[in-house]
């Protein structure tokens, strides 16, 4: 039969967080401020970095990076979401639904490869410190970002395929915020179980083996960093414990909904809502309050960014010297 007589759907409706006419307001308010926090917390990050020159150094430099994701994985979704707290009917295109599908798998895929670098980035600081200048050179940071949007983008398109053709005639409640995948496709007029299952292979296999990639970095690291002095030792876990709580924080809502595919779509919901709001919020608290350095550049950006100085390189000899963490490990 002509798929194009299936293809009745040109709306979708967004049953959002909660039913409840009485809390919406209160959601209002909360996401609001929390969408407000991201905004101005990575974007703090971003102008701190770059106005810094004692920052620009490749970890550093991931960083800023790290929070400009952030703030987009923060936005593909958020802003309709406080908008739908003002109207009752929830409703969104058949466009800006694969819209939104589109800027969720490339942003969380690009974010996954992009902490798999930053791991990278303190394994060669922490393991390999006299070697840390040449081998995370200001090109190889460009690669690694680039290459994190690259996989973004491959991902996306991927999942976007198993979508952009499917016959959508009846149901067209969507029980979340956003149009998230697994959900949208389920309200195929045509049997999804293979699609859903591609799907989940699809996303399950970038965020298994990332996870995994992550698992054996910081296991290797720490292993290493045994070997050293107490306080190296301290400095060391400081730095990871930052690492390691971004990445489980982040990972952990993605796994559990893509590789565990039977949870129930409320639970679903609250994680959805973790790895878009949460995590991105946390990360610039995370990253700042336990980081001595960024502390400090923040309390004198105030000052410096009035003044027009003089660019510096990415990664200047001065401040790749003073990151090489010859303190997290010295050479054997």
């Amino acid at each position: 039969m002509n798929l194009t007589n299936y293809s009745r759907v040109t709306e979708f409706v967004l049953l959002g967080l909660s039913s409840s006419k009485e809390i919406q307001p209160l959601l209002l308010i909360i996401f609001s401020t929390l969408y407000l926090a991201i905004l101005l917390g990575n974007s703090l990050i971003i102008l701190t970095v770059t106005s810094d020159s004692r920052l620009h150094t490749p970890m550093y430099f991931l960083l800023a990076n790290l929070s400009f994701i952030d703030i987009c994985v923060a936005s593909f979704a958020t802003p309709k979401m406080l908008s739908d707290f003002l109207v009752e009917r929830k409703t969104i295109s058949f466009n800006a639904c694969l819209t939104q599908i589109f800027f969720v798998h490339l942003f969380t895929g690009g974010e996954m490869v992009l902490l798999v670098s930053m791991a990278y980035d303190r394994y060669v600081a922490i393991c390999k410190p006299l070697h840390y200048m040449t081998i995370m050179s200001r090109r190889v940071c460009i690669i690694l970002v680039l290459i994190s949007w690259c996989v973004g983008f491959i991902h996306t398109t991927s999942q976007l395929a198993f979508t952009v053709n499917l016959p959508f005639c009846g149901p067209n409640q969507v029980d979340s915020f956003f149009c998230d995948l697994p959900l949208v496709t389920k309200l195929a007029c045509i049997d999804t179980y293979v699609v859903s299952l591609l799907i989940v292979a699809d996303s399950g296999f970038l965020s298994l083996s990332s996870f995994l990639l992550l698992v054996v970095s910081y296991t290797v690291i720490l292993i290493t960093v045994r070997n050293r002095s107490s306080a190296s030792m301290a400095k060391a876990r400081s730095t990871l414990t930052a690492h390691i709580t971004v990445v489980t924080l982040f990972f952990g809502p993605c796994i559990f909904i893509y590789v565990w595919p039977f949870s129930s779509y409320s639970v679903d919901k609250v994680l959805a809502v973790f790895y878009t709001i949460f995590t991105p919020i946390l990360n610039p608290v995370i990253y700042t309050l336990r980081n001595k350095e960024m502390k400090a550049a923040m309390s004198k950006l105030k000052s410096r960014y009035l003044k027009s100085g003089q660019s510096t390189p990415m990664f200047s000899e001065e401040a790749i010297t003073e990151a090489r963490p010859s303190t997290f490990c010295n050479p054997q």
